[in-house]
């Protein structure tokens, strides 16, 4: 198993395919505290992370943000006092993605480091 951590993400079209579910029982080990929920009919990984006070939640988000951008693969970022809620889907697919896995194991990293 290829740690995700150092991984980037690649580009991805309507014609790639979602993860399947050898992949997903392969992948989530490596993010434990995510859960797969569905919206919309879509498979999408989401994380609720606590804060002491909403600064720290604002600048959490801030660095999900960069990182994101830096990737070119985006979240539903919601930020409120003391939580921010992460969830990653890959809309060009309605679905999960390698690439899903890779932005939630960078999520947490960024998340060790606050």
């Amino acid at each position: 198993m290829e740690a995700l951590l150092p991984q980037t993400c690649v580009p991805c079209s309507g014609n790639s395919p979602p993860v399947s579910e050898a992949e997903i029982a392969e992948l989530q080990p490596q993010i434990p505290d995510w859960q797969i929920i569905k919206e919309n009919g879509e498979a999408r990984l989401q994380r609720v992370y606590k804060f002491p006070d909403f600064q720290t939640a604002l600048a959490f988000t801030q660095r999900v943000g960069e990182e994101a951008e830096q990737q070119g693969h985006h979240p539903a970022l919601l930020t409120e006092w003391g939580k921010v809620t992460v969830t990653w889907w890959t809309h060009a697919i309605h679905g999960l993605h390698r690439n899903d896995f890779i932005m939630a194991a960078k999520t947490d990293a960024i998340k060790e480091k606050c």
